[in-house]
């Protein structure tokens, strides 16, 4: 198995999860639930699934008032796209 083919499977899963995720916190936030803990939606925009995490919030317009959400999550998505390219160029080439 290649590793785009790898990374594009892990891509896809891991920004799903951090999709449902903000839905799922969205919908409990809304009927006084138990909530997604902040730190795992954290969790998963580190390991990759910032883009989920970052068009759950503007799908669900869930965390859209907090600043470290709306600042931290695209600076995430932009060192996950930096740290990308860097692999590519330099261990796969």
């Amino acid at each position: 198995m290649s590793f785009n083919l790898i990374f594009i499977v892990y891509f896809v899963v891991i920004n799903l999860i951090g999709f449902i995720l903000m839905g799922v916190d969205k919908k409990r936030a809304r009927n006084d639930k138990w909530r997604v803990q902040e730190k795992t939606l954290w969790t998963i925009a580190w390991i990759g699934g910032a883009l989920g995490n970052w068009l759950g919030m503007s799908y669900f317009r869930h965390k859209t008032k907090h600043t470290m959400f709306t600042i931290g999550t695209p600076i995430i998505m932009v060192l996950h796209i930096v740290l990308y390219v860097v692999i590519k160029a330099r261990l796969l080439s």
